[in-house]
């Protein structure tokens, strides 16, 4: 079984745990300095009411992005855990 598969896996029994649904989920991310990859993360996020606030890093050179949105399962918190995760130099929180 891949790190990744295990990741999510604990991810999912931790949030069932100790999370009641729906509630207000914080995602927090770096990613290096894009508008590509902002927009592309913004869209992951689109349509679901979400607020997301960035904060450029000292030099420039990346983004943090703090993003909170209601979620209504672990399922959907993972889900987009996974979509984010095909930017390029992301950093999950």
């Amino acid at each position: 079984m891949s790190k990744e598969s295990d990741f999510y896996k604990k991810l999912k029994l931790s949030l069932e745990e100790t999370t009641t649904f729906p509630t207000e989920y914080m995602f927090k991310f770096i990613i290096p300095a894009s508008d590509e990859k902002f927009k592309f993360i913004e869209n992951v996020f689109n349509n679901l009411g979400a607020v997301i606030n960035t904060k450029p890093s000292k030099t420039g050179k990346y983004t943090s992005l703090t993003i909170l949105v209601k979620m209504n399962s672990s399922d959907e918190i993972i889900s987009k855990y996974k979509e984010v995760s095909t930017v390029e130099g992301i950093i999950s929180l």
